[in-house]
């Protein structure tokens, strides 16, 4: 509770991607950013921020639904719900996702590594078809880029009369059906 002395924090600050007062921002994670930059100007100019139980607890919530279905969090998450957050909060939740932003880039780092490891150690297995396995699959690992792919596209720009010049010539072509071997062509229609 904020005391005579202390300021008061108004967090009611339109995140970007707000054109207007009460617009529905960008998503919830800008919008935490910019609710915890205004609480750490707040606490620079001399809020006291008081850490509570309850304030880990909201933003261990918060996290864990936006961890569970970011796309339903960014859709509920309004400029007046996170304003009504406590600039404590909003710290907490901005330190928990930038730390789990950082932890996901973290961990698949830590699996390629692993797995490029593995890989490595089967080069030296016993069996022929693991080792030319393993070696296929270390080469084509994009930073050795040995059996990758590469298909070249080649587009030739045409004017629009040249394009219908070719359109004609096979219309004609396939309209001109004559057998050259003298075949007899019979129309089953003519007769009725």
């Amino acid at each position: 509770m904020p005391t005579e002395e202390q300021p008061t924090a108004n967090l009611a600050v339109d995140p970007p991607g707000a054109e207007t007062p009460g617009a529905k921002p960008a998503n919830f994670k800008e919008t935490v950013d910019a609710g915890a930059n205004t609480a750490s100007l707040l606490v620079d100019h001399g809020l006291d921020l008081d850490l509570g139980e309850d304030d880990v607890e909201v933003a261990g919530a918060l996290v864990r639904s936006y961890a569970a279905d970011a796309e339903q969090v960014d859709r509920a998450v309004t400029v007046p719900r996170v304003a009504s957050l406590t600039p404590a909060s909003l710290l907490i939740t901005k330190k928990i996702l930038d730390e789990y932003s950082h932890q996901v880039v973290r961990d698949s780092v830590q699996i390629r590594n692993m797995v490029t490891n593995k890989l490595i150690e089967e080069v030296d297995n016993p069996d022929p078809r693991v080792r030319i396995r393993a070696l296929e699959l270390l080469g084509k690992i994009s930073d050795v880029g040995l059996f990758t792919e590469k298909r070249e596209v080649t587009v030739t720009h045409q004017s629009n009369d040249e394009l219908r010049e070719k359109l004609r010539q096979k219309l004609q072509a396939l309209k001109d059906v004559t057998p050259t071997d003298g075949t007899e062509v019979v129309d089953y229609f003519e007769n009725g």
